[in-house]
């Protein structure tokens, strides 16, 4: 990977559990990764920042039990606007492993559950934007 991978965390809604996307995005930067940082994001703001700032990764997080909902929300914006395939979306957060393959059809690249190791993550969007970058070289 000759650039930076470039993350946008955040979290939508109102759900108000800071410790781990502000943990993951410290393990992302440590790992080489330029982070922004989103904070509290409507969906459609969040869209907006990962345009504006022409990032390789979404990472949503989220701890409120609406995990589905949420990502099925965020895709649908994604699609809106014609861009479902110009980021890979990430979820984390407390959620329950048999929802994971439901976020991935629904359009989430990857699932983070409570306890996921910092080098899986870091792993899983590294291998994931290397896959998307030779996708884009063969077209």
């Amino acid at each position: 990977m000759d650039k930076k991978i470039r993350v946008l965390t955040v979290k939508v809604g109102l759900d108000g559990h800071w410790r781990g996307v502000t943990t993951v995005s410290l393990i992302l930067k440590n790992a080489g990764m330029e982070v922004i940082f989103g904070g509290f994001q409507t969906i459609e703001n969040a869209v907006n920042v990962a345009v504006q700032e022409d990032v390789d990764v979404i990472g949503l997080s989220i701890h409120s039990g609406a995990h589905i909902t949420w990502v099925r929300k965020f895709v649908e914006e994604l699609k809106k606007r014609g861009l479902e395939k110009e980021f890979i979306l990430v979820v984390g957060g407390a959620i329950p492993e048999h929802d994971f393959a439901m976020l991935k059809q629904i359009g989430a690249h990857d699932v983070f559950g409570p306890g996921t190791l910092p080098d899986k993550i870091i792993q899983s969007i590294q291998e994931k934007v290397k896959k998307k970058e030779l996708e884009i070289k063969d077209v």
